[in-house]
Formats: structure tokens, sequence, C-alpha cells
């Protein structure tokens, strides 16, 4: 987004500044390793200019992150003053006391009509429905499409597209068009695919994947107020979500099995897929002719509505939290302030962060910045989010357990999956006594 965006919003100076003490402070900021953490330092490189306190934002890659920041806040540690942390953590860190309470921060500065509402209830808000708040949005983040706009305006397989499914080829409005399109490019002879999805079942990436499906089918993972699943993530919708999943897995290019980000940007700088999933984070490099040779004919879209309209999407992104046992918090709290102001927020799309204030995304600048940016503001109206509960952990491991060998080699059904998987979470909610 970086390169494709430079220029965005010319002439935006950034004049606020919040004064600077005779001993000016330092501040720490915690990330994963990954473009967006470099683009948050070149803006705080700017805060720092403006008010002299120097900001660094230290990395760790992604496969340490949460290992790290959780260590350091069970000793209670102050060696970071802010974190930008993954918004399953919310639960955890909120109620180890390991977040600065933000709900008063966000009453003075009306942050739930600054920001898209979908992230603010899924970023910065614990309960859910609480009006507790603990985290700032900060890099929105969704799971998007990417696809081969030169093979679907092919003339001839436009053509053959209509002969055979009885409407035109064109990026998917519904998932029974995504799974259309999916089969008809299908040609393992040729070493073209339909489809990549994700399957990888190491964290979070086969779970958000069934998830786009999910959610556009009218599902939900459960009642999140009340830890009730029974019903709801077994729900006929929630199997016919899965049993379409599963069914575009076979459509995906051979030993999809693992796969995730990496591979799914590969599937079209390779000449792999049609169609693929992903963060909307990792498009940048789709766009760049240097590392996809593919640029100019590749093509981006929503996640797609399911068969009765709902269109919804598996949310990524951060949040930025104050860490309670930081001695900066004062000073963590002036540059919260100054990072939601509008004038950062527009300089924080232009570097390449994915903004999640309405006022920018809803902006024709924004919007036309690139060819994902439209596809993009219109997901981060309509995301949705696995549970945020501190034993959220555990409940991603057995949702993995349960789906991937479904998806992947159809061992079982999706109604006797989802039954397993509701018997689990029940079982971990009793655990912990969340369901009483």
């Amino acid at each position: 987004m970086r390169k494709t965006m430079t220029g965005l919003f010319a002439g935006v100076g950034l004049m606020w500044a919040c004064g600077t003490s005779a001993l000016a402070q330092e501040l720490t900021i915690f990330w994963a390793e990954w473009d967006p953490a470099n683009y948050l330092q070149e803006l705080a490189n700017e805060y720092e200019a403006q008010t002299g306190v120097k900001v660094t934002v230290e990395t760790t890659p992604w496969a340490n992150f949460q290992t790290k920041a959780f260590t350091e806040f069970n000793a209670k540690g102050s060696a970071y003053d802010l974190v930008v942390g993954d918004s399953q953590w919310i639960g955890a860190a909120s109620e180890a006391g390991h977040y600065v309470d933000l709900t008063e921060f966000f009453t003075k500065h009306n942050l739930t009509q600054v920001m898209a509402p979908a992230t603010v209830k899924y970023y910065s808000e614990y309960p859910s429905n609480s009006k507790k708040y603990w985290s700032i949005p900060a890099e929105g983040d969704a799971v998007g499409w990417s696809y081969r706009k030169d093979w679907f305006e092919d003339p001839k397989e436009m053509e053959a597209f209509k002969a055979k499914y009885g409407y035109d080829l064109a990026p998917p409005k519904t998932w029974a068009e995504m799974r259309d399109i999916a089969e008809f490019f299908h040609r393992p002879d040729q070493k073209r695919y339909g489809i990549a999805i994700y399957t990888d079942n190491s964290y979070d990436g086969l779970v958000m994947g069934v998830e786009n499906a999910i959610f556009s089918f009218g599902g939900e993972l459960g009642d999140y107020q009340n830890y009730k699943v029974d019903g709801i993530i077994n729900s006929e919708k929630n199997v016919k979500a899965l049993e379409l999943y599963r069914e575009l897995y076979g459509f995906t290019p051979p030993g999809w099995a693992k796969s995730f980000f990496v591979e799914n940007n590969q599937a079209i700088t390779e000449n792999l897929a049609a169609m693929s999933m992903n963060y909307f984070a990792f498009f940048p490099a789709l766009v760049n002719e240097a590392s996809n040779p593919n640029a100019k004919v590749t093509g981006f879209f929503a996640n797609p509505a399911g068969p009765n309209g709902e269109q919804f999407a598996a949310l990524g992104g951060q949040g930025i939290s104050v860490i309670s046992y930081s001695k900066n918090q004062e000073e963590a709290m002036k540059f919260l302030e100054w990072f939601i102001k509008d004038e950062t927020q527009k300089r924080w799309a232009e570097l390449g962060g994915y903004t999640a204030s309405a006022k920018v995304l809803e902006s024709p600048e924004f919007q036309n910045a690139t060819p994902y940016n439209k596809a993009f503001y219109e997901t981060m109206f309509k995301v949705k989010d696995f549970w945020a509960t501190p034993e959220y952990a555990e409940l991603l491991i057995q949702m993995n357990q349960r789906v991937y060998p479904f998806v992947t080699a159809g061992q079982g059904t999706a109604k006797d999956v989802l039954d397993s998987l509701a018997a689990d979470w029940n079982a971990t909610f009793e655990k912990y006594k969340r369901n009483k």
C-alpha cells in the first residue's frame, strides 16, 4: 500500500502538538514484525519531531509475538508502554489487569462514532456490549479476495462460462457464484486451479477462512454474552457454510492443506488460481510489479454474500492498548490523543497503515488510492470476530482439531464436526465456569 498511496492526502499537515516537557519521555510500542509496524515507526518519528518524545516501535516475529507479549505482561514488566495486540487478546489482557481501561478516553473523544463501528466492537470492547473499552482501533484488517482479471475478462472464457452457468462471468457477488467460478477455472491438466483458501491450522488461518463462510451464511459462532453455543455453532446455516468451504477446497492447487497468507499470494503471482483469499494487509504486494508479475491484471473484491444476502468477513487487525505496568502512562495517553486525530489517521493511511477511522475510510481519496481500498472500505463495516474470552486459545485449537480433517480430507460430516465442536466448547466454558 505504501507505494500506491504515496502522495495521498498531499499537503495534509500534522499541526497538532501536545507540548514538550523539559525532560521528554520515551515510549516503546510493541508489535509483530511486519510492514505496518514499519509504517507506525515512520508515523511515530513525526510525533517525535513535533513533541520531542521519542517513540520506538519494537517488533518480534509473528510466531513469538503472543508468547513474548504475555510473558512480559504476566511478569508485570514495564518494557513496553503500549502494545498493538490481536483482537482476541482483549479478554485475557483486560481480565488479568494488563491493559489500562480506556472507557473514559473513548467517551471523551466520542470514539464509538469516530471509528468504524465493527472495529470498536471487536478491537476495543470487552465484554461484548459492555461499553467498556481497552484499546483504540489501530490497524484495521479483514479477509478479502484477489482475482485474475485477465482470466475473467478473456472473451472465450466469458462465452464458455455463460454457456455453462447461464450468467456473466464477473467477480462473484455470492458464495454460490464463487463456487461456480472456482469449478469453471479448475483445470489440473493445464496446471490452473479455481481458488486458493486458508487451510493452515497452526493458529487462526483455517478458522478465519471458515468464518468467512459461516458469517456470510448468516451463522454465528455462539452467544458471546452468555457463552451459549448449542444450536448456534452447529446450526443448519453453519453446516451448509462448512460444506461449501470443503467443496471449495476441492478446487485448490495440489498440496494446499497447510496454506496461509504467503501461499495464497503465491497463488496469484505464480499463475495458480483464479481467485485467492487473503488479509487486505498482504494485498500491497499484489499491486507491486516487483513482487507480482501479474500486478496489472490482478483485481480485488470483498467477501461475497451468502444465500440470504448476509455479507460479512472475518476480522483481522489489531487495536493499540496502554500497558498497566508502564511508567509512562500519561505520555502514552497523549500519544493516543494524537493518533486518533483526523489528520493523523489520514497520514497513517498515506504511509500504508489501514486506518479504522470512519471518516477516512468513507473519503473518495482513500477509496480511490489503491485497487483494493474500496473493497477494504466495504469490508471494515461488515466484519465479525472470533471469541475474545480469555480461553480463546483453547477454543481456537478445538475448532482447528474438529474442522481440519473434514475440510482437507473429507472425514466425517459437517453436522457431526460442528456437533462435536459444540460439545468441546461447552466443556471448555464449563471448566472456566463461563456458562453459569
